[in-house]
């Protein structure tokens, strides 16, 4: 059975990552590199073109759950702590 307070949390938890990658997007003193990441995870997200073609069974999907959130995971690891706090901080609870 789904848990569907389990499943309100999770959807509030991705509403206020997504804000905040909008919000180290929109500063001016985030890394270039990093808007690239976060902009390339975007792309490939919404892009029809994939490395792998999604009509291959199993694999075609897997691309997807791997890069988008390679691409996530590096971009975060290069903002500098600090200013990452900062819009963490500045988030509503």
């Amino acid at each position: 059975m789904i848990d569907v307070k389990k499943l309100k949390q999770l959807f509030q938890r991705f509403k206020r990552e997504l804000q905040l990658y909008r919000n180290i997007l929109a500063d001016p003193r985030t890394p270039k590199l990093t808007k690239w990441l976060l902009g390339s995870a975007v792309a490939y997200a919404i892009t029809p073109v994939d490395i792998i073609p999604d009509f291959i069974p199993v694999v075609g999907h897997l691309d997807d759950a791997i890069i988008i959130p390679a691409l996530v995971y590096l971009a975060l690891k290069t903002i500098p702590k600090p200013l990452l706090e900062e819009h963490r901080k500045a988030l509503p609870p």
